[in-house]
């Protein structure tokens, strides 16, 4: 599992994740018995990935391993190997579905897709939430009537952000819904990118820490991965190296 969050603001767009690879582990004991175990097999994997000639970020979550080989290698095949200098943000969540959905169409693998297109003078952001197996494809950054709309997407190991900021709701005995927790809202649309940065690594390291203390596989870990898109330009915020 992992976590990967995109959140836009008007400044610019953050994308970030964790670095964490967990596999599941099945075999028999001498005596014949079976056991499956959950373990951590990575702190180092890449989630989140520029693409520079695009002006567009994607990265990962759900399942990392088809066919033994790790998600981030084939996603570096898919851009070197589908894309075109005429794609852009619009073009890439629809290819990069179809590119997966071609050798693995049942994997339960996710992506967000972010970044600026041009149109007319104006670089307008583009947010999108693509899975494999559902073939979906959605745009997460507007409103009904067509405007953009600004906010944060989370996807992954969501449960422990979820239950801090999003508002809990139960039938009553009329099958009504009643708000019984009712978080202070985020003001997203007023938020700065440092702001929005902050936010990004809150949510991961909230999250980390929490499985820590919890009796539950400690499936999201590692450094912390930021990129940041601006109409401008592309930046890493934070970003794992190799060391020896």
């Amino acid at each position: 599992m992992s976590f990967v969050i995109a959140i836009y603001v008007p400044e610019g767009i953050v994308m970030a994740s964790d670095s964490r690879q967990s596999v599941t582990v099945e075999g028999k004991v001498p005596d014949g018995r079976s056991f499956k175990v959950e373990t951590v097999n990575s702190d180092a994997v890449t989630k989140t990935f520029l693409l520079e000639k695009h002006q567009a970020g994607i990265s990962n979550f759900g399942q990392d391993l088809l066919a033994g080989v790790p998600i981030a290698s084939r996603i570096k095949r898919f851009i070197e190997e589908d894309l075109t200098p005429g794609d852009n943000v619009e073009t890439v969540p629809r290819k990069l579905v179809d590119y997966f959905r071609e050798s693995f169409p049942n994997a339960d693998v996710g992506f967000h897709v972010t970044g600026y297109k041009k149109e007319g003078k104006i670089s307008v952001p583009h947010i999108y939430s693509c899975h494999v197996s559902r073939n979906a494809v959605e745009r997460r950054n507007t409103k009904p009537d067509g405007s953009l709309s600004y906010g944060a997407a989370w996807s992954g190991q969501t449960d422990i952000l979820t239950s801090i900021l999003i508002p809990v709701v139960i039938k009553d005995d009329k099958g009504s819904d009643k708000v019984i927790r009712s978080p202070a809202p985020i003001i997203w649309d007023a938020m700065a990118l440092q702001d929005a940065i902050d936010f990004a690594i809150y949510a991961i390291r909230t999250t980390i820490d929490t499985m820590r203390f919890q009796a539950r596989p400690k499936n999201v870990g590692g450094p912390i991965d930021v990129l940041v898109l601006t109409p401008e330009e592309a930046s890493w915020i934070q970003k794992k190296s190799y060391r020896g």
